[in-house]
């Protein structure tokens, strides 16, 4: 998509709505992955998110044989079993901007002794993926040149996998879920030890399809045991809204004055709602309706109120569960009351862009105290903030920095240019819609 900025010259007015938003994007990855692998007839999909990083594993999987049809509102898998992938030796994938796409199709790959060249955008291929070339190499994989940890890179897998062991200590759902993917199609038992915990999608949703898969939870840690090899059947599934989504509409509401929203059908998974608790701990008037267990992840609608916040000393236990949702906890603790901190935000510089230093300059440069030292940073809150003057946001074509700055224009006054907006759809195409249907004010330029 042709790259736009947004113009926004005036704030938001109090509102009173319901919305839904799209959804769940980790969810839709590892939904159609999965499915690309079951047997004897038709995955159906309802809810799929339709955002480029989405539609660039559609176009990935089509690629590697896959037959996928969308009919209605459902999008329908025609799997064909563990080791189908039909595979053209020096095949180039493409996987855009989505970092969630390469490093688990590099999992499903790991079976396949063909070599095949996996590639992104400018932003991903700084992204660090040597934390899954690592477990991968362990299975009998291969990568080219030797000692490269970024894309573009060449991979070949085994064809004699071998189940491994292998502590996850980063506390990423990426490098689980492609050690989780890899194990599927490897003879054995397959043995994860995470010592970080993070969001567990995979597991949810191998478990629902009757995956031969065990999970011993404990308070600290997690085992994981999958044994491979084994076929599992088509399956229908229902995506939930995506929380990290909702999260721009929690905060807006929450900063606004006299303002209420109700967010539909929300993923609530525990791994993935730790911005709801960061909120709370803040003071933020946030209420749960008609929760339910769908499909192994728990969902329900999100009520929120305008509310007075006040700064925290965040606990790092809360970290995991709202790693992508840390820009607009930032933009909400500059609002607030008091002084807040934030630590263990390590994994935020390894995103789409340096969130947390990006994030730094632009609460800087609208006049908002901080302090920042490696992995932590105090924000010093004001409420009273009103700005006057005319602001041109980067945004580094990251699509949740763009999202939060435009947040910050609908609230704090001013005048602003935010710039590289595009990426936006890399995970949240009907963002705009959905403001609009609130009141917010843009221009498109």
């Amino acid at each position: 998509m042709k790259n736009f900025s947004i113009s926004i010259k005036k704030k938001i007015n109090h509102f009173n709505k319901s919305i839904y938003v799209e959804g769940d994007k980790s969810i839709s990855h590892r939904a159609l992955l999965i499915a690309s692998q079951s047997h004897g007839g038709i995955s159906k999909i309802s809810g799929l998110l339709e955002s480029e990083d989405i539609l660039n594993c559609v176009k990935a999987l089509r690629q590697l044989g896959v037959k996928i049809i969308k009919k209605k509102n459902e999008h329908w898998i025609f799997g064909n079993g563990l080791g189908s992938f039909r595979i053209k030796n020096n095949a180039t994938i493409n996987c855009g901007n989505a970092g969630t796409l390469a490093r688990l199709i590099m999992g499903c790959l790991s079976s396949y002794p063909i070599k095949i060249k996996i590639i992104g955008d400018k932003s991903l291929s700084k992204r660090p993926m040597g934390r899954v070339i690592k477990p991968l190499e362990k299975f009998g994989c291969r990568f080219y040149p030797k000692n490269k940890k970024n894309l573009p890179i060449v991979m070949q897998g085994t064809d004699f996998p071998a189940p491994i062991k292998h502590v996850e200590k980063i506390g990423s759902a990426q490098v689980k879920s492609a050690i989780q993917f890899a194990a599927l199609n490897t003879p054995g038992i397959t043995k994860i030890m995470e010592v970080k915990k993070s969001r567990d999608h995979t597991e949810n949703l191998l478990k629902f399809i009757g995956v031969k898969i065990k999970v011993n939870k404990k308070k600290s840690s997690n085992k994981i045991l999958i044994e491979g090899q084994k076929e599992f059947k088509f399956f229908k599934l229902d995506i939930p809204g995506d929380i990290s989504s909702a999260a721009f509409f929690i905060v807006l509401t929450i900063l606004n004055k006299n303002s209420k929203l109700k967010i539909k059908n929300i993923n609530l998974n525990p791994t993935r709602a730790g911005i709801l608790k960061i909120l709370t701990l803040m003071k933020a008037k946030i209420s749960l309706k008609n929760i339910k267990n769908v499909n192994g992840e728990k969902r329900g609608d999100i009520i929120v109120k305008s509310s007075k916040l006040v700064g925290i000393n965040c606990p790092t236990s809360l970290v995991p569960s709202a790693i992508d949702e840390f820009p607009i906890i930032m933009l909400a603790a500059s609002l607030a009351k008091g002084v807040s901190t934030f630590s263990g935000l390590n994994e935020l510089e390894k995103k789409e862009s340096p969130r947390l230093s990006v994030m730094n300059s632009i609460l800087r440069q609208i006049n908002i105290k901080t302090r920042l030292k490696k992995d932590k940073i105090k924000i010093y809150g004001n409420a009273d903030i009103n700005l006057k003057k005319t602001y041109k946001i980067k945004t580094f074509g990251d699509h949740r920095i763009c999202m939060t700055a435009f947040i910050m224009a609908q609230l704090f006054g001013g005048k602003f240019n935010i710039k590289d907006c595009n990426s936006i759809n890399t995970s949240f195409p009907k963002f705009l819609t959905l403001m609009k249907k609130i009141g917010a004010h843009y221009e498109i330029k």
